[in-house]
């Protein structure tokens, strides 16, 4: 049987944590569809197009991995698509109960989606807002993203 994951999010933008979490995932599913959320709720730095565009550069290398974009609910792309599983990712305890509480909210939506929760290693204090904070301040970010989202960053900032 084969077994196909999302790892959703809004990877705005996407760092070397979330590579991390997909290629873990890659290595335990099938495949995996990193699917990209408008989201535009939550005003992203990035458009979706670039930050789809900056995922497919970052997670290149990895064959069993696609990336996709979606709007709506998260469970409703996974039924589209015939994901079963949803990957997420856990970085503290404080993660644990708002991810919980959304794995089981997405369950009862579709009983049949399951939720998988993958902790990272080396880069659990890494999120996608101190990234953005960190460049819009000029800092050096090269340890937290690929250099193609770093360049992303520098030109991001260079515009503004």
């Amino acid at each position: 049987m084969s077994v196909k994951a999302m790892y959703p999010g809004t990877f705005d933008p996407m760092t070397l944590g979330h590579k991390e979490l997909a290629s873990r995932a890659a290595k335990i599913f099938d495949s995996v569809v990193v699917a990209i959320a408008a989201n535009p709720e939550k005003n992203p730095m990035f458009s979706l197009h670039e930050r789809v565009s900056m995922a497919k550069d970052v997670l290149s290398d990895i064959s069993n991995i696609e990336v996709a974009e979606y709007s709506g609910l998260t469970v409703d792309f996974a039924i589209e698509n015939g994901i079963g599983v949803i990957v997420r990712g856990l970085r503290a305890a404080s993660d644990f109960e708002y991810e919980l509480q959304l794995a089981n909210m997405n369950r009862y939506l579709a009983k049949k989606i399951e939720t998988a929760f993958l902790t990272p290693t080396e880069y659990a204090f890494v999120t996608s807002s101190l990234v953005r904070e960190i460049a819009t301040m000029g800092g050096n970010v090269s340890s937290f993203v690929s250099p193609a989202v770093e360049k992303a960053l520098v030109n991001h900032f260079k515009n503004k």
